[in-house]
């Protein structure tokens, strides 16, 4: 953020107050912001890419780690990280305080490696044993869910390193996730899929909320309006930034609509920039996510 860019525009005037991130917006083109909204190359020991990079405007490329258990690091790194215990034990405990901590601890060691948003906590419910994910997830309970996952997003950000939590929503099962369909009553998603998540969004206010890779009765999650926008930031207030899940099968263009705002772990501008020129999808709408994603990074230490 401290470099001067080669327009004499620096992203680091928002953040010391000298400009509003509505002005420096105003000097983005439609291509910057179409490109804000796919992920970015890796930098350092990161392996799960990068959100912003646009260098001729001093805006960093903030680097994403994988979780739930602990900072995800490939071995050839050469990096040693810390093996916390599983969501489920950690849930087990019933211990708010300390399941702060520990998400305070992990934050720290992903600062230190300099990486900026933990892909973590995993918060979906334990509906079936035989769910491949169940050791990420922490509980067949949706109060004792959102609790335990309130109080990680809360110690994670404590560090201003930005929560991502997932999957939103209903993503019960590992096999064939990316193709199948969540078929769920209104009443059993608010009151026992969603409820969770309601939580940590009201309780922690989580800098990001991942959506699932599953359809949610018949639509994407990643491209459903209703659920992103609808239910997450009209009713319950969110005010972050959603992101999909990493290789989604959705169109880039429909998620953006729908208030999905950044596809990971790349996207597809030339997708975009087609719809917009075809009229599919609005400079509004596209700027409306570039902005969500700028106001996220200004929240980064």
């Amino acid at each position: 953020l401290d470099f001067l860019d080669s327009k004499g525009v620096r992203f680091s005037d928002v953040a010391d107050g000298k400009m509003t991130l509505d002005e420096f917006m105003d000097i983005l083109t439609l291509d910057d912001c179409i490109n804000l909204l796919g992920g970015q190359p890796n930098t350092g020991c990161a392996n799960t890419f990068g959100m912003g990079n646009l260098p001729e405007y001093g805006v960093p490329n903030v680097m994403t780690a994988d979780g739930p258990a602990g900072l995800r690091i490939l071995p050839k790194c050469g990096v040693n990280t810390t093996a916390w215990p599983c969501a489920t034990l950690l849930a087990s405990t019933w211990d708010e305080e300390l399941v702060e901590k520990v998400g305070k601890a992990g934050a720290e060691e992903v600062k230190e490696n300099n990486i900026s948003i933990w892909l973590t906590p995993a918060c979906n419910i334990h509906r079936s044993p035989l769910c491949g994910r169940n050791f990420e997830y922490y509980s067949e309970d949706p109060y004792l869910a959102g609790k335990t996952g309130a109080a990680m997003v809360r110690g994670i950000q404590s560090q201003h390193i930005g929560a991502s939590v997932k999957h939103f929503a209903a993503n019960n099962k590992e096999t064939n996730r990316k193709d199948s369909d969540s078929r769920v009553s209104e009443r059993a998603l608010r009151e026992i899929y969603l409820k969770q998540f309601e939580i940590i969004v009201k309780e922690a206010h989580p800098y990001t909320i991942m959506s699932s890779y599953n359809l949610i009765n018949g639509i994407h999650a990643s491209e459903n309006k209703e659920l992103l926008t609808g239910i997450l930031r009209d009713e319950w207030g969110f005010d972050g930034l959603v992101t999909t899940d990493w290789w989604t099968f959705g169109e880039h263009y429909r998620e953006t609509k729908a208030g999905n705002d950044i596809k990971m772990a790349a996207g597809y501008p030339e997708r975009i920039k087609e719809a917009y020129e075809k009229g599919f999808i609005t400079e509004e709408e596209i700027c409306r996510s570039a902005r969500r994603i700028l106001n996220m990074i200004l929240k980064i230490d």
